[in-house]
């Protein structure tokens, strides 16, 4: 039981760690291989390898939950949590692998652990007292022996209590049961001989994976060989700044950044990589910087032969990262036999800078928004786009990305005047970005977001949404834009067109396989929605606004047990407390409902106020419903973006007043 196949991964908050070295103490005296890491602090990438590849190879994995873990939003134990279920979600569901314990009294509908941790029965070990029968029943989990004699047969062990043995004496088979064997093995061959004549056929034609497209590329973020973690965001910015300039040639299908940037330090083989990300060769390589000056190393390969397709040292000044980028952008093409349309460098060069500082805090500011997750990390890149500005004006890309951070601060943190000015800023970036280069698709992206977001100016929306589809229409997030813009004004076809398109250029994207769901569900396909969701959640389990959105579908079809249930997860997070709010009302629980609908009110106020006017027309109450929605328009509600097509507000969608807000608010035809 020492070796690997039989080792059993113990993960612990650091709080928690004189329980866990109690539990590991108990199973190591019985002879079983434990890997428990004591350190206090984590000993960088050498460290990190080892840590996934122990949880990619052992047998079980022990969860150790606590208060401490339940208090702690934050932590490397969640990072390993989260990969042992990624795991588990490749086994059969009879495969033990999954075996959470809890040492203190902390209740097994935790909202703060794994959903698949509340699946299976909590064992309690309180301060990490591990009693005999639990460290038998991992020496049999991790290495099971056929029995020669008696079988012995344990019943599912309750949480804290060990189960009664049972033991089955052979005897004697009587005739019968003979009989019944012999007639069982004989449906056995029948299924084999079907299973070879059928089904093998069935597998080979339907379940085969078609070849990816011979033009599709990957762009792996190249490894930063500077010897400085600080310089990450130049290594990854770079990497997404060649990956940009490849999706600008027509002929390439290019996997967007999120999909191809999800791989980071996983180490993971580059056919796996490929597979998963449906394309036919994989670009990567390295950065090296010093000062002004940088070397860059990449390599092209074939995922599917494993042949080395192209590979290039180039030693280059920051002021020549423009023709550095056309440079890899051509060599890339021509090793892919891609017929090369107009000037490559040309059009790399549209809205772009020579300037070093000006690309320095541009990467910078880049890296910032895509990884924010509130305003402050929002404000972080818009100071460094404006460093990028004040470097060099003429950068176009700069401002644009200025726009974009500008805009969702206002729509996803801000509110009344401050949200008023701020969108206006925004606008007036989006105008600049054009009037720098009006061939910028980003340019024309940003100003469709700010004109839909900012001032529901739906018409001039609709013409930017468009014109950056005509200039960049291999670029998943104008493609996702754009779609579900056009779903929203009613053009469901070419919407829901869009969105699968950007899947297929980023399939690993959560957010857009996300808008995909919430389209179908504009679109009254209520099952394709609860399908679409169902993968992001497989995607990303903890994203709670996934659920609800689940749980709308769930709704539009009827099954509103199944829509309770998916939005009882997480109940505390403010999309699955408004789902509970239609939903309890649908099953009767009216008191529920509203006492959810009160606590949702107090706490958010007149920012909720569309979604009100949507739960009061599914109540029946179009006067309520008429009087939130007039609130919602006061306070350019940014849910009225939805107005044109959401279900919930079908009750109330042919009163005079619901069409005068809708002409008011001039939705295209």
């Amino acid at each position: 039981m020492t070796e690997p196949s039989h080792a059993v991964f113990l993960s612990h908050a650091s709080q928690d760690a004189e329980a866990a070295q109690r539990i590991c103490e108990a199973l190591r005296a019985a002879g079983i291989e434990v890997w428990f890491d004591q350190s206090a602090l984590r000993g960088g990438d050498v460290w990190d390898q080892t840590i996934r590849k122990q949880i990619k190879t052992c047998v079980l994995f022990i969860p150790v939950i606590s208060r401490h873990t339940h208090e702690r939003d934050e932590g490397y134990f969640r990072l390993e949590w989260k990969l042992a279920v990624d795991r588990s979600h490749l086994m059969t569901t009879n495969k033990a692998f999954l075996l959470p314990v809890v040492v203190d009294d902390t209740r097994e509908d935790d909202e703060n652990v794994p959903d698949r941790f509340r699946d299976i029965h909590w064992t309690r070990l309180p301060g990490g007292e591990t009693p005999p029968a639990f460290v038998e029943r991992v020496r049999r989990l991790v290495s099971p022996e056929p029995s020669h004699g008696p079988t012995t047969t344990a019943l599912p062990a309750a949480p804290g209590s060990a189960a009664t043995p049972l033991t089955r004496e052979r005897v004697a088979t009587p005739w019968r049961s003979k009989q019944a064997l012999l007639m069982v093995l004989a449906v056995v061959v029948a299924g084999a001989l079907a299973y070879f004549g059928i089904d093998k056929f069935w597998f080979s034609k339907y379940q085969a994976s078609p070849p990816p497209p011979p033009h599709s590329i990957a762009v792996l973020p190249f490894v930063n060989m500077s010897g400085d973690k600080e310089q990450e965001y130049f290594s990854d910015g770079l990497s997404e700044e060649i990956l940009n300039s490849l999706s600008r040639i027509n002929e390439l299908q290019v996997a967007a950044r999120t999909s191809s940037f999800f791989f980071k330090g996983e180490h993971a083989d580059l056919q796996t990589i490929a597979h998963k990300l449906n394309v036919a060769s994989v670009l990567e390589g390295s950065v090296r910087r010093s000062g002004h000056m940088i070397r860059v190393a990449a390599q092209l390969n074939n995922a599917v032969t494993g042949f080395h397709l192209w590979s290039q040292t180039y030693d280059r000044d920051l002021s020549d990262v423009l023709q550095l980028q056309a440079e890899i952008a051509t060599a890339v093409a021509n090793a892919l036999k891609v017929t090369l349309l107009g000037d490559v460098a040309a059009t790399i060069e549209v809205g772009g800078t020579r300037n070093p500082a000006a690309l320095d805090w541009y990467l910078r500011a880049a890296k910032a928004y895509s990884t924010a997750h509130d305003t402050a990390d929002l404000k972080s890149a818009v100071a460094a786009y404006s460093e990028a500005i004040r470097a060099d004006p003429q950068f176009a890309l700069a401002v644009a990305g200025r726009s974009e951070a500008l805009n969702r601060d206002a729509s996803e943190w801000l509110a009344g005047t401050a949200a008023r000015e701020q969108h206006g800023k925004a606008l007036a970036d989006a105008r600049q970005a054009i009037g720098l280069a009006p061939e910028l698709a980003e340019a024309h992206l940003a100003l469709g977001i700010v004109l839909e977001e900012g001032f529901f100016d739906f018409g001039h929306a609709a013409g930017e949404y468009g014109r950056a589809m005509e200039l960049a229409p291999g670029n998943a997030r104008v493609l996702k834009s754009y779609g579900s813009f056009a779903v929203n004004m009613g053009r469901v076809e070419p919407g829901l067109a869009a969105i699968r398109h950007a899947i297929v250029l980023d399939p690993l994207n959560t957010r857009i396989r996300a808008k995909l769901g919430e389209a179908y569900w504009s679109a009254r396909q209520y099952a394709q929605s609860v399908a679409t969701f169902d993968d992001v959640i497989a995607l990303d389990p903890e994203w709670a606004r996934a659920r609800a959105w689940r749980g709308f579908a769930y709704y539009g079809l009827g099954d509103f047990e199944s829509a309770r249930a998916s939005c009882e997860v997480r109940p505390d997070e403010a999309w699955n407390r408004l789902c509970l709010a239609w939903v309890y009302h649908k099953l009767g629980r009216q008191a529920d409902a509203e006492a959810i609908l009160a606590r949702h009110l107090a706490e958010v106020g007149d920012l909720g106020a569309y979604q009100y006017a949507g739960i009061y027309a599914q109540w029946g109450d179009g006067a309520r419903a008429r009087d939130w929605l007039a609130t919602a328009v006061r306070l350019r509600d940014p849910g009225l973006l939805y107005l044109k097509t959401d279900p919930f507000l079908d009750p109330v969608r042919k009163e005079p007043w619901f069409q005068a807000i809708e002409r008011e608010l001039k939705f295209p035809d």
